[in-house]
């Protein structure tokens, strides 16, 4: 079920009147989540569902196993990579398998003129796969590590894994802060869903407006970008880097907001990451769960930056690859990812200093010179890493480059997308003027919006701007992955 369908519009609030006035209580609430979200997930394809639950079982069941052996230590950790093994094999098996037989019946063919047909299998793979494999893996290295007690409470296990407004999409939840909220009670405050509800908002607006209108550009342009000047390049590439952030910050605002209509509290996901001054800045402000999962649960194992020069840059480049293979089977996306992972040790050898005790321009209105060249300098990066990402083969990344600084460099008449990208430049000027705020439609200290009929005019006119724009729905990117 998508969040911008009209299967959600019927969905949401009718588990919402049933959650709070049918299912009383923390363990109806609890079972009505799971079984609300099982119908949310089952909405594209029932089998899905077969892999959630057992996942979920699974997880579940050496959670218990982890904590019956407490004082079994070699046991203990033979249970923990039992299940990352597990959990891993099943991921990489619908998400991997023909990524790596592909380029194997390459290898065999290219030096042995034979083709590895027999090995080839349709795999289909499931949203949201990856995100919740993570929240799994989670659960089961915090309870080895005893940063939580396994649960012995299969329904509310269940609910934690599979929560509707981020099952597929994220943000990746942690059980150290998701699981207890399901153990405890909850009652409705109405100022927490009325925030919830303008972050909301904001998200379809990101979504529907911002994301989709550039999107429908982005994908019509890059067909045939080839025969694009060098500047119509370079906007298309900045065209798809208002579309990947409006559209994954979107839904992870519908999310978050979401949840806050149930008395849940998501992690923050994106912290305005255009306004960043550095690229490790950036990734501390873009896709946050997933940043902080990757350091907590691989950079640190491997001695983080608490070792030698060398084993710096080694872990490195070996969370960014990884990353990128997380996010697809594509030499694109490792090539992305070996692309960040090489400004990251840049910008350590260089001794840049990346860390700011406040955001951009704090308490100033505008940035200072040097702040606005770094802001400058760190989107005109990023544009470059999403061009990376969102090019189709390593190929076609080496001719939309090329061409880009070969072809003529400007001719207006094949300039495409000045609606889309004014809409992404306006909403960017919002979310500075909100950037020390959790989402840019947060008034709660705002003098401007103090008054009732300014923040409702400001509502209606977000409304009618949904309703009347003209890009074409599209689906969420990151459900692919």
């Amino acid at each position: 079920m998508l969040f911008n369908s009209i299967e959600f519009l019927v969905f949401l609030p009718s588990v919402f009147l049933l959650y709070w006035f049918v299912f009383r209580g923390r363990r109806l609430q609890n079972l009505l989540i799971l079984i609300a979200s099982y119908i949310f997930y089952g909405w594209w394809d029932w089998r899905f569902l077969l892999l959630i639950v057992f996942t979920s079982f699974c997880s579940y069941g050496f959670g218990l196993l982890l904590e019956h052996y407490e004082g079994h230590r070699k046991l203990r950790r033979t249970i923990s990579a039992a299940n990352i093994v597990l959990n891993l094999l099943i991921l990489g098996f619908f998400k991997y398998y023909n990524f790596f037989v592909e380029n194997l019946d390459l290898l065999i063919n290219s030096l042995f003129g034979y083709h590895l047909d027999w090995v080839t299998v349709n795999v289909i793979l499931p949203v949201g796969i990856s995100f919740y494999t993570f929240q799994a893996l989670s659960y089961s290295i915090d309870v080895y590590q005893k940063k939580l007690p396994a649960t012995r409470d299969i329904i509310e296990f269940f609910a934690y894994i599979s929560f509707f407004p981020q099952l597929v999409a994220g943000p990746i939840e942690r059980a150290t802060n998701l699981l207890p909220q399901f153990q405890k009670s909850r009652f409705f405050d109405k100022e927490k869903a009325a925030d919830g509800l303008r972050q909301m908002l904001w998200g379809f607006l990101k979504k529907l407006v911002v994301a989709d209108t550039c999107g429908s550009v982005v994908n019509e342009q890059w067909t045939h970008y080839d025969t694009l000047p060098g500047v119509s390049l370079f906007l298309l590439g900045v065209l798809f880097t208002f579309q990947i952030y409006c559209d994954f910050s979107g839904y992870s605002d519908i999310a978050i907001g979401c949840s806050r209509l149930f008395g849940f509290n998501l992690m923050r996901n994106f912290n305005f990451p255009y306004f960043s001054r550095s690229i490790p800045e950036f990734w501390r402000r873009w896709h946050i769960s997933l940043m902080t999962w990757f350091r907590d649960y691989i950079y640190f194992p491997l001695g983080g930056s608490r070792c030698s020069r060398g084993k710096v840059v080694r872990n490195i480049f070996i969370v960014w690859i990884i990353s990128g293979l997380w996010h697809g089977a594509n030499w694109t996306f490792i090539s992305w990812g070996v692309f960040h992972a090489t400004l990251l040790v840049a910008y350590i050898l260089l001794g840049v200093n990346t860390k700011y005790p406040h955001e951009v321009a704090h308490g100033r209105m505008l940035p200072s010179l040097k702040e606005w060249l770094q802001l400058s300098f760190t989107f005109v990066l990023t544009v470059f890493g999403w061009i990376i990402f969102r090019s189709e083969s390593l190929s076609q990344l080496m001719e939309f480059m090329t061409a880009m600084f070969t072809h003529p460099f400007y001719d207006a008449s094949s300039i495409h997308g000045r609606v889309p990208l004014c809409y992404g430049i306006l909403l960017l000027l919002v979310e500075w003027m909100q950037r020390d705020k959790q989402h840019a439609l947060e008034f709660s200290s705002n003098r401007y919006f103090s008054k009732r009929w300014v923040r409702w005019s400001v509502y209606y006119v977000i409304v009618l701007v949904i309703l009347y724009s003209k890009g074409s729905s599209q689906t969420f990117i990151y459900f692919q992955f």
